[in-house]
């Protein structure tokens, strides 16, 4: 069962943000904290996904990069690039993201299930998708992002 942040009514808050053109959507309750802190150490023999690491406030943070789990190109580092300091399953890790939008009050209802042709690791981290007046958001299903890195950096060990 998904940690949700609900109400009786089985409303959700989820912060939105880009990764390409796409908009996507994680539970609040997962997101720690969003900083524009960009100043990134890499690891040296670090698997393509890991953006690289940063000190916060004393705890090292693997920050993983999106683009790459999603099976895109990476991004070059612009002003609009955010991370997304994530907590799940009691580790803490981050998002690298080509920006960030909105939060969306979304009731749970409002939910429908992710197309049937997305490629198999988007189905894996897609949970749903909530059309907004104008938008598509798809909504990231933390622990299987966390348990797609944790894989791919397994198995370049």
């Amino acid at each position: 069962m998904t940690k949700e942040k609900k109400t009786t009514s089985g409303v959700v808050q989820y912060t939105t943000f880009y990764c390409d053109q796409s908009l996507l959507g994680l539970d609040i309750s997962f997101v720690q904290e969003i900083n524009r802190n960009l100043d990134l150490t890499r690891v040296p023999l670090g698997h393509p996904c890991v953006r690289g690491v940063m000190n916060l406030r004393g705890e090292v943070v693997t920050m993983l990069d999106l683009r790459t789990l999603m099976g895109l190109p990476k991004s070059p580092n612009t002003i609009r690039n955010r991370n997304l300091v994530l907590k799940c399953e009691g580790e803490t890790f981050g998002l690298w993201v080509d920006g960030v939008a909105d939060i969306l009050t979304i009731d749970s209802q409002d939910i429908t299930p992710a197309p049937s042709n997305l490629s198999l690791v988007e189905s894996r981290l897609i949970r749903g998708v909530y059309q907004t007046e104008n938008k598509l958001v798809m909504l990231v299903e933390p622990r299987e992002l966390l348990a797609a890195s944790l894989t791919g950096i397994r198995a370049a060990a």
